[in-house]
Order: structure tokens, then sequence, then C-alpha cells
């Protein structure tokens, strides 16, 4: 039978998701908990493969399991993991159901604190410096016109397209925080720091707006900022349709 896996965690202590050489990781962790608890090796999937340093208040897995999972092992699986990570839900699902082809939506929201506050240190960039929220907002509305992001991916990133759907975009300020929120039918890698990054141009004035639509044009990831830390990214969300997830899970 295949599951579905609803994880939160805090990203600040591991290598990213992915398992591999250099350090802890989140998928690590889980497995060797649900191997623990289940008695039975078990590799995870991942809807989002989160970078090291990013956070997730939802992100989902898929894994396999040759008996039916008990859900009083959640008590014991939590048990297990660091303070860091929490599974909040597992559940079953169609067999051929792939938490990260089925996704419809995945929203990410990065902090950014204009002061200095040490319970933010590790969930929020500090900023110091004067940044026009009006100019911001120009920056991510423009989003809305463009549909090819490779100015803001990695490059030597393998992916098939790099066309995406922007559904949401938008800046905040609360309470000394700015919050940019984007939400997309998929992401590139790299992409929400580099947009995060070059509109702090605009928002500084060092940008003008329509240098940033021309980058967005270029399709040029050299002409674009990626010089933003990984610990005030979170990936908030994973849309599925409801036949898969419902609104209660």
């Amino acid at each position: 039978m295949r599951y579905f896996l609803e994880a939160s965690y805090k990203g600040t202590n591991y290598a990213g998701f992915q398992i591999q050489k250099n350090g802890p990781t989140i998928q690590g962790e889980i497995e060797k908990a649900l191997a623990t608890v289940l008695r039975t090796e078990v590799a995870l999937t991942g809807s989002s493969r989160t970078d090291a340093g990013v956070h997730a208040l939802q992100n989902y897995f898929h894994f396999d399991l040759s008996v039916a999972y008990d859900p009083a092992a959640l008590y014991n699986i939590n048990a297990i993991l660091n303070r860091d990570i929490v599974v909040r839900s597992v559940f079953p699902v169609p067999d051929d159901a792939h938490c990260r082809f089925l996704a419809t939506a995945r929203t990410y929201k990065y902090y950014i604190s204009i002061r200095k506050n040490p319970f933010t240190t590790d969930t929020a960039w500090f900023y110091p410096y004067a940044v026009d929220v009006e100019l911001l907002q120009f920056a991510a509305t423009a989003l809305y016109d463009y549909i090819d992001y490779t100015a803001f991916a990695k490059r030597n990133t393998q992916v098939f397209t790099h066309n995406c759907t922007i559904l949401a975009t938008g800046w905040t300020l609360e309470n000394d925080v700015l919050i940019y929120t984007v939400k997309a039918n998929r992401f590139l890698r790299g992409m929400v720091r580099a947009l995060v990054g070059t509109m702090l141009l605009v928002g500084r004035k060092k940008l003008p707006l329509k240098q940033f639509k021309n980058i967005i044009e270029s399709r040029d990831s050299t002409k674009a900022s990626f010089a933003t830390p990984a610990h005030g990214l979170f990936l908030t969300s994973v849309e599925y349709p409801s036949s898969i997830v419902s609104s209660g899970s």
C-alpha cells in the first residue's frame, strides 16, 4: 500500500531534504524513525526537495508498505524524531499517487527582519536597509505577466521546462518583518530566493522596475541576484486534488 506522510520541520541543522553524505537530512531522519517503529526499511519520495537551511510548515512525502500502517504508530515516530521535525499525519492513497507529480500548487514565504531580533535569527534574514515596499509590490505584481522564469533558476538545473504559472505573489510588512508570499503550480531550483534577492534591489532603488522586467525577459540567470540566505525561506503548503488530500488531512 502507498501512504502520504505530512511533515513540518525547521531546516537549520540539516543539509536539506534529500539524503546525502555531508550531513543529516530530513529524509534520512524520518526514514530512520519509520524503520525503527515499523520494523521495515522505508524509502521516502518528497514533493519538494528543500535546500539546506530551508524550513517547511507543510511538506508531503510518499512511501510504500507491504503491510497496513497502524495510525497508533504516529506517536512513537514523533517520539524518536528530533524536536525540529514532526510528522503530522500518515494516510493511505491510491497505489499510483505520487506526491511530487500530483501536487497542483506550492506556496512559499520568505521572511526578512528589518530590525535585529534574536528570536528570528534562524528563521528570518536580518536586512537592515531602507526598502520601498510599494516598489517591491510593483515588482511582485509584474511576475503575473510572465511564464518563463529561466532568469531565476540555478544554472545546470536539469528540467524539461522553465515555465511556471504564478498564482499569487505579493509583499507585506508585519511587525518589522517583510514577508514575500508566492504561490505557483511549480518552482525552479533557487527560484524563490532569486526572486527575493532581485526584487530587494528594486525596493532599494538600485534596480529600476523596467530593468527587473528586462532580466526576466533576458532568461539570463547571471543577471539575477541569488545572494539570499536559505534560513528565511519556508515551504508553507503543498496542495493536491481533494480526492488525494482532503481539507481535514
